[in-house]
């Protein structure tokens, strides 16, 4: 009996293997040539770029709204290029303002250094003058005596 169950298994198992077989076989799908159809999108682009959706009715009436947008889309590409030529004229100003600030440095070192004591009594001594070694004093005057003389 146990030999007869074998016998049984194995040929219950070699019908199963040779049926999937079989259905592998039959059930090998096959695609039929299918014409592409356009999409809508397709449609859409191919009627702007052709020109065509000028001749539809619809279109017509919504003329307005279009020449809006494209009005619209003109603005905007102006208003970018305005604010191109604001950034590249600040940006200029703003190198001018850090050239004259490096300039007035510059300058107002050099006024420091020429307006010093010892720059100073250089400079007049090719004119011939020379530094007092003699501290200044005041000179007091009595005013009513020059007011007596005078008269």
């Amino acid at each position: 009996m146990a030999n007869k169950f074998r016998e049984n298994i194995t040929t219950e198992e070699e019908n199963v293997n040779t049926t999937v077989v079989e259905e592998s076989i039959t059930e090998l799908p096959t695609k039929p040539v299918k014409s592409r159809k356009k999409g809508v999108l397709a449609k859409g682009l191919s009627s702007v770029f052709s020109g065509t959706f000028l001749i539809n009715e619809k279109t017509l009436s919504h003329l307005p709204f279009i020449l809006f947008l494209t009005l619209l889309a003109i603005f905007y590409i102006a208003n970018g290029y305005y604010a191109d030529d604001k950034i590249r004229e600040f940006n200029s100003v703003s190198n001018q303002l850090k050239e004259l600030r490096s300039e007035y440095i510059s300058t107002k070192s050099d006024l420091m250094f020429a307006s010093k004591q010892s720059q100073v009594a250089k400079a007049t001594e090719a004119l011939g003058l020379k530094e007092s070694i003699v501290p200044p004093f005041k000179i007091e005057v009595d005013s009513t005596i020059l007011f007596k003389k005078s008269n």
